[in-house]
């Protein structure tokens, strides 16, 4: 099969030659049609001490299933987080992390929809969002903040501000459901909001705290850091807090997959599209993994085995 790899750190990439590799015990070994392309993976590739396989959200067929798996079998639909090689034809995932994908729906839409569907969910639930709320998402366009966007609505929020790298992403922004769309580098953000969604962290926690209201609560979930004042939240009874989906994916399973299942009925009914940018060939994961680097997305980045 061919797969892609790298040997040092920043790249480059390429496609290698190497046999498939076999499901063990509690695995499936999937066929993959779509392998969704994220930041945290392409932070991977430069900043790794060493290189890592390159995995991630992955769907396609099950080809055959290890011993002790129950839910699944050969000929299945699947989509899930492959922890191992996932920028591959095959790829082994293992059955906790899998999620059958609805017949109405493509491999593509699924590695759209769902991994980053859930962090967006899992995001706004820790909002803990009241009806009539303003909503502020930064990096509305990319492939989680596009999908906050639209959860967002669906779960009340009287107005929604979606925040950008780039004014030219503002069209996008507002086809999603977005009433103002700001830049980053704005004075103004158009705010006050009453909850913030943040992707970004770094230089930007600042703007996005004090875009909030008092009493304002802000939901951090990037891999970009920053540093808070315990007296700016003091003085304002502002709130800060993180969210890692990998933790509730560990620890509380049943929850990860009652998303999963909120995601498909949202997808079902049209209340929620998840956005494709483009879709490349895995000869083109380079061109890829730039499209991300630049932050030029508009929703989510494919590649297509």
């Amino acid at each position: 099969m061919r797969r892609v790899r790298y040997e040092s750190t920043g790249g480059p990439l390429f496609l290698e030659e190497a046999p498939a590799p076999e499901a063990g015990p509690g695995e499936l070994l999937v066929r993959c049609e779509a392998v969704g392309v994220t930041l945290p993976v392409v932070r991977k590739v430069t900043e790794a001490a060493e290189p890592v396989p390159l995995g991630g959200e992955i769907a396609g067929e099950v080809v055959a299933v290890g011993a002790g798996v129950a839910r699944f079998r050969a000929g299945d639909r699947v989509t899930g987080l492959c922890f191992g090689h996932g920028y591959a034809e095959f790829a082994v995932l293992r059955e906790a992390m899998a999620s059958p994908v609805p017949g109405t729906a493509s491999a593509v839409d699924a590695v759209a929809l769902v991994r980053s569907g859930v962090v967006a969910l899992g995001a706004l639930t820790a909002a803990r969002p009241e009806p009539g709320e303003t909503a502020l998402v930064t990096a509305a366009a990319s492939g989680v903040g596009h999908l906050a966007v639209q959860l967002a609505r669906v779960r009340g929020a009287g107005r929604v501000v979606g925040a950008v790298s780039d004014p030219a992403k503002a069209p996008f922004v507002r086809s999603l459901g977005a009433e103002a769309v700001v830049t980053y580098g704005d004075g103004d953000w158009d705010t006050p909001a009453d909850y913030a969604l943040d992707a970004v962290g770094g230089d930007l926690l600042a703007p996005a705290l004090a875009a909030l209201t008092p009493g304002g609560r802000l939901v951090a979930y990037s891999s970009g850091g920053g540093t808070v004042r315990a007296y700016d939240l003091l003085v304002e009874a502002k709130t800060v807090t993180g969210f890692q989906i990998a933790r509730i994916a560990r620890e509380r399973p049943a929850l990860y997959e009652q998303w999963r299942r909120e995601l498909w009925r949202l997808f079902a009914d049209g209340s929620v599209r998840p956005a494709v940018h483009g879709e490349f060939a895995l000869a083109e994961a380079a061109r890829a993994h730039e499209v991300i680097e630049t932050r030029a997305n508009l929703g989510k980045v494919v590649l297509r085995p």
